[in-house]
């Protein structure tokens, strides 16, 4: 029943338009911006050709509607000072971030051979879990925030 957004940060170049598709084609001849609209959606595509640095997370979020919107989830953009859940897969060879990253609240991962972490454990392939500590998390925030 929330409203959610989701603000993800590539560390590539990427483009959701289709080569051979008008907004693309009028993109890349040199349109700035370009809206695509129709009855059950909208996509905004903004050129920043001038740009050599990527966009911080508040520039970002500010993009979005945040009044119709009960939650945010961020993906990347690890360098922020906010509530994070580590998604944590040993099979990356990856050592956990939560040791050092006080703003880590929880580990998401695929394994149970996480003995040595302060923070919850949550089972990667369990989004019901997951939501279920998000929610728990929040309201948790709220009280806290209200008392």
């Amino acid at each position: 029943g929330m409203q959610v957004g989701l603000l993800k940060h590539a560390h590539h170049q990427f483009d959701i338009d289709i080569p051979g598709k008008d907004s693309y084609e009028l993109r890349k001849a040199g349109a700035c911006q370009v809206l695509v609209a129709s009855s059950r959606h909208w996509a905004l595509m903004t050129e920043t050709p001038q740009r050599n640095d990527d966009p911080s997370l508040p520039e970002m979020l500010t993009q979005l509607d945040q009044s119709q919107l009960d939650i945010i989830l961020v993906e990347g953009f690890k360098h922020a000072h906010l509530a994070k859940i580590e998604v944590h897969r040993p099979i990356v060879q990856k050592p956990l971030l939560c040791h050092t990253d006080t703003d880590i609240i929880a580990v998401a991962s695929d394994t149970t051979d996480l003995t040595d972490i302060s923070v919850p454990r949550l089972d990667l392939n369990d989004p019901q879990q997951i939501v279920g500590f998000i929610r728990n998390w929040i309201l948790d925030q709220s009280q806290t925030m209200s008392a």
